[in-house]
């Protein structure tokens, strides 16, 4: 079992920053590939970035690429989401994800480890 605390989530204005952290327990983080994951009210979750254990695949959506970046520090168990130039489509809760694999993958049905998800307002 991994358990999955995200944090960071907030209010902002458009054109602001935040930086979502994913705080993972349990077994081996290491060895887990690692996604964030977004759900805007009355749509369906979507993904926004995934990262491999050892940070050498990295997927982006197409809506996000170029302004967030995901990374991870496996000596801390945390995998962060730095959001740059926000909008207010990405308007969200934002959830982190785990598959027990090294690899990665961008549908959601491939992540076996949720966490509760942190609320991402974009005010324009």
């Amino acid at each position: 079992q991994v358990q999955l605390v995200e944090s960071g989530g907030g209010l902002v204005q458009a054109g602001d920053s935040l930086r979502l952290s994913c705080a993972a327990s349990g077994r081996t983080f290491n060895m887990y590939g690692m996604g964030w994951f977004r759900q805007a009210p009355g749509k369906e979750r979507e993904f926004v970035a995934a990262m491999s254990w050892g940070g050498t695949i990295i997927y982006y959506a197409d809506s996000v690429k170029g302004r967030f970046t995901i990374s991870r520090d496996n000596a801390k168990n945390t995998v962060y989401l730095q959001m740059n130039s926000l909008k207010p489509e990405d308007t969200a809760v934002y959830y982190c994800a785990a598959r027990p694999v090294v690899t990665i993958s961008r549908s959601e049905d491939q992540y076996a480890y949720w966490g509760q998800g942190t609320q991402v307002t974009v005010s324009s």
